[in-house]
Parts: C-alpha cells; structure tokens; sequence
C-alpha cells in the first residue's frame, strides 16, 4: 500500500492532470461514494455494532447508511447549479466601457478529511458530498476507536475507487499527527476542541486552510411558554440517540426554576416510554468504549460528592453494576454547580445536567453567554419576541427551534461552529464553496482605462479627478 506521502503526490498529481473537472466526472464519483455505502450496508452496520460493543442497526441505517447517502444525492441534483460562475458588478463606468467581473469555482486538490468515531461512516461521507461536487480529490483517516469500520472501508474503496481519487488510512495517534502534518490543500478535522488544537497547529507549518468540526456544550434554553411534554420528549429523544454520543447532543438544560420538577417528569416518562428496558435493548447503543465508560461514571461520581442529585432513569430496575455491555441509562442530574465537571466538559454521553433560572429569559441567555461558544444551541417555546432576544443576544454554530439536533439535518443550511467549537463550515452549497476556490476573474475593455483614468505618469488632473470621485461619500 503507497504511504502518505506517497498517495498525496499520487493524488495530486492526477488531479493536475485532469483540470478542469467536467461536471460529469463529478457526478460519477458521487455515484459510485454513495454505491460504496449502499451497496455494503450490512457489512458496515455489523462493523459499526462491533465496535461500539453494541449499536443498532436501525439508528445506523439511519443516521450513518441513509445520513451519508442523502447528501451525496442532494449534491448530485444540485452540483451543475452550485458551479456556475457567479457575474459580479464593475465599478463606474467601468460596466459601460465593456468590463466584466466572474467568480469561478475551481477544486482546490486534495482534501484531508479526519474522521470522529461517533458517526464514522456518515462524518467521512458527508464531507465527501462536498469535497466530490467541488472536483477534489480526498485522503481520509478513520479513528482507532473503531477500527472494524475503517477496515471495511480500506477493503472496499479500491473496488469503487482508485487510489489517485480516493484512499483510506488508519492507526493511532501518531498516524493522525502524520496526517495531519501532510500539505493537503484543505484539511477537515471532526472531533474534540483540544485535539482540534493540535491539528491547527500541525496544519500550520504548511498554511493548510483548516475547517475544524468540534463540539462544546450545547445548551437547551426552555422558555416559560414551551410545551414541557413536548420539549422533554424531543430532548430525551435527541441526548439517548447513539447514547449522547453525538457533537450536537443538548449538554444540558436551563430551565425556568418553577418548572424543574415537571421537565424531570418529561424526561423520565419521555426516556421509559422509548427505552422500557436498557440492558438488552436493541435499540439502545453501548458507550464506546471502557474508557469512556469510565469517564462518565467518573463526572456523575464528581457530580455527588460536590451536592448534586442524581436521578438514573431505570424503569426496569436493571443492574447495571454488574453488567458488562457498557449501556449507561439516562442521568439526569439537577443542584449543579460551575465547579462540577459536568458542567465544564462536553459531556458526550447520557448525562443531563438540568439548570434553573429565575426571571426573564435573560438570566438563561447570561448562563449560556457565560460560556464558550457551543456548537449548537436550542430553543423552546412560542413566544416570538422571546425567541428573537435567544437569537439576537446568543452565539452558537447554529440553531434549532422547538427541537434539537435538527438543523445539521438540512443541507442548504451551513453547519459548522465557532470559536472553540469550531471554525469554517460544510453541507450542501457551502461545503461545495468551502472545498472549492473562490477565483476571482477581470476582463478589462478594449480602452485605454489607465489613460482615462489618469493612471499613467505624468500624473495631473485626470487622476485628481478620479481620486476625488473616489473618494466622494
């Protein structure tokens, strides 16, 4: 197999080759991305379960097999629109003389895509949505915490793709640095804030533009005029999926504090009503792995020695305990503090925090402004002008109003974060901008405009005149 190095010459040296991209080529490439999925979903359902200890193959159909494919036909059906040059004005008079102004879109070469274990099949192909419509080339490395997965793609890829179009890497840490330290001519990195750190600075060293994908603590606002049956259920439904292992989970709730008792009620009934049992349920996902696990059972023992009641929604009194298939029931968790880690670190599992706040909606707003800017933020509720102050006064990467998680579903929205959850955005028209270069083209008309604008030495007049324009407000 052609090392690193080797694969990025490979790749870009094809892809010198071959500019510019037709569109059709395009097109067949994202084909044959999502015949890769489509055609393998069984292998990549089974594997995705392995690693995880258990998943299920009905969540994985669904967020990993039909989240990847739906993006690739989304780019498919509107790649010839996205391409189009874009015609920008001309100064005066400049547009009367003849002069004209374009944006094209050319692919930038090759892409480096670092992929997250928590969606390892749709978090490598989603971004490939992209990075295809926008005639690029990718290398893609998958984590080492699900290893089975990344194997399934290093064995099917060279049946769908050659290695000068698409190639699969994997390996630890060091592996990743390696990558990551490659002159790619983008790089994506999906993952952890701090690691997000160590991959800027990797990327550094050659000015590769960086689209970093993190995470944080992404806050559920509840307003005093939210339907709590509704909001507990969508949020139950939202922090169990793929058991909170998802970069956009809600990380915790602020809650009106006359409200507490019945949002622990909505979420309770919410959680048995979906997962009557845990244990041995099928569509229930395990933690990853022993040292998540540990993490997690770590931050609610943290959680109980600083004063916080924990409450385990366990309908069927399962023992927990004693089991060793790292299922971790729904925690809600309320009497936090700042000083508990659970309210410092992303917490990606199912642990629920609950906050209270007295007052307006503005002590909410100042509990989430407080923090580093989330990646997601949600809002409940039906009061209008409430939910513009949420919008107007937060910061966030997006936002999904009366549920959560929704928006990264919508490709023509952009989905990215900002500040430490992220920078740079993809999906739908802005990855294909995002993996594209944005060049600027300028005809310039048969008349001699330096002349006529005063341009060419001697200096006098004529330029006096067009700076005075110029600078006329």
């Amino acid at each position: 197999m052609p090392t690193l190095h080797e694969t990025l010459a490979l790749q870009r040296a094809a892809f010198m080759a071959d500019l510019p991209v037709p569109i059709a080529i395009r097109k067949d490439r994202l084909r044959r991305a999502a015949a890769m999925i489509a055609d393998n979903a069984d292998r990549f359902c089974a594997a995705l379960s392995e690693d995880f200890g258990h998943r299920s193959r009905e969540q994985s159909m669904a967020t990993d097999i039909g989240g990847s494919v739906a993006p690739i036909k989304h780019a498919i059906a509107r790649v010839e629109k996205w391409a189009r040059p874009e015609s920008r004005g001309v100064q005066f008079p400049l547009g009367l003389l003849g002069a004209r102004a374009w944006v094209e879109y050319q692919p930038k070469g090759v892409i480096g895509v670092i992929a997250p274990w928590n969606f390892p099949v749709q978090l490598v192909m989603g971004p490939l949505a992209g990075i295809f419509a926008a005639g690029n080339r990718a290398m893609v490395k998958t984590s080492e915490f699900t290893p089975l997965t990344g194997a399934v793609f290093e064995e099917l890829c060279p049946s769908y793709f050659a290695a000068d179009e698409l190639a699969f890497f994997s390996g630890g840490p060091d592996a990743g640095k390696a990558f990551a330290e490659l002159p790619f001519d983008h790089l994506l990195f999906t993952g952890a804030t701090g690691i997000g750190r160590h991959i800027l600075h990797a990327a550094a060293d050659n000015l590769t533009p960086v689209t970093l994908e993190l995470g944080g603590k992404s806050p559920v606002i509840v307003g005093r005029s939210a339907d709590i049956r509704q909001a507990t259920e969508r949020v139950a439904l939202g922090k169990m999926l793929n058991a909170g292992q998802i970069c956009l989970a809600p990380d915790y709730m602020i809650v009106p504090a006359d409200k507490q008792d019945a949002v622990v009620a909505g979420l309770t009934d919410a959680a048995t009503a979906m997962y009557p049992t845990v244990l041995a349920n099928p569509d229930y996902t395990s933690i990853v792995n022993d040292r998540h696990f540990q993490r997690l059972t770590d931050w609610l023992e943290d959680a109980r020695a600083k004063g916080a009641t924990v409450q385990t929604v366990n309908p069927a009194n399962e023992d927990f305990a004693s089991a060793n298939a790292r299922k971790m029931p729904l925690h809600i968790v309320t009497d936090v503090t700042d000083d508990m880690t659970i309210m410092q670190e992303e917490i990606f599992g199912p642990i629920l925090p609950i906050r209270r706040y007295d007052g307006d909606i503005d002590a909410a707003i100042a509990h989430v402004n407080a923090r580093d800017r989330p990646l997601g933020l949600y809002y409940f509720g039906s009061d209008g002008a409430e939910r513009r102050r949420v919008l107007d006064r937060t910061i966030s990467g997006g936002v999904t109003v009366n549920d959560v998680v929704f928006h990264v579903s919508m490709e023509e929205l952009p989905f990215g974060g900002v500040g430490p959850s992220g920078m740079g955005s993809y999906h739908g028209p802005d990855g294909f901008k995002t993996f594209s270069h944005a060049k600027a083209v300028y005809s310039q008309p048969r008349i001699d405009v330096a002349k006529l604008a005063g341009l060419k030495p001697p200096y006098g007049k004529a330029l006096m005149a067009t700076v005075k324009r110029q600078m006329k407000v």
